[in-house]
Order: C-alpha cells, then sequence, then structure tokens
C-alpha cells in the first residue's frame, strides 16, 4: 500500500506547475553576471518596497538596484528599476527578476539576493 501512495504522490507532483523562472544573467550583490557582450555587478539595493507575497497592497512597490556595467571600452554605473528598460550603450538592459520574493515581516538578508537580467543590442 505504501508503494502505491508513493507512485501516486510522484504522479501528482509531475502535473504541478511552476511558472519558468526568468533566464538571463543572474549575479548576487558583488557578483558578476555577463551575457551578450556586456558585464553587470550588482552593487546596492537602493530601494526595495515590494508588496509582500501573499499580502494584497494598494501598490505593488518597486526594487531599485545599483549596478556597475562593463561593455566593450566604457564602465557605467546605473540605478535599475525591476522591469523597466534602460538604454545603456548600444543596448537595453532590463531588470527581469529578483530572488527571493519579500515576506511580511521579515527583512532580506543581502547576502540572498539574486538579480536576473536582460541585455538586448540595439534600442
Amino acid at each position: 500500500m505504501k508503494a502505491v501512495t508513493v507512485l501516486i504522490a510522484l504522479a501528482l507532483a509531475g502535473c504541478a506547475t511552476m511558472p519558468p523562472s526568468p533566464s538571463g544573467p543572474t549575479a548576487g550583490l558583488g557578483q558578476t553576471a555577463s551575457g551578450n557582450g556586456l558585464m553587470v555587478r550588482p552593487i546596492k539595493v537602493v530601494e526595495d518596497s515590494r508588496c509582500p507575497a501573499a499580502v494584497n497592497c494598494v501598490w505593488a512597490g518597486r526594487l531599485t538596484v545599483r549596478a556597475r556595467m562593463n561593455g566593450p571600452g566604457w564602465t557605467q554605473i546605473r540605478d535599475f528599476e525591476l522591469g523597466v528598460p534602460q538604454a545603456v550603450d548600444q543596448y537595453r538592459v532590463t531588470l527581469i527578476s529578483a530572488e527571493p520574493a519579500k515576506q511580511a515581516g521579515a527583512e532580506i538578508d543581502s547576502r540572498i539576493y539574486r538579480f536576473t537580467f536582460d541585455f538586448q543590442r540595439g534600442f
């Protein structure tokens, strides 16, 4: 009977759907990620006022990350707001994801943040 229960649990687990995680260059604070000829190094979280998971908020909040961008022959420091594309040299750079999600009543340890970017040449 236990074997049947385990098989049913495994079959049901295979049916569960999770949203796909965004793919792209990902880095934590002080780490470097690269793609499409660019390198990005998040320096600090300037603002994280995102609405916590499982909470109904009037405003979704904002996440802004300061990062050093390096491209062919140039370096810039920019603030990137989650979901807002920016023109950086000959690229369009977007901070597309940040983990972990905010939780009500809990501060996020800056060492566990992970930021995913999208780099598109031209804009």
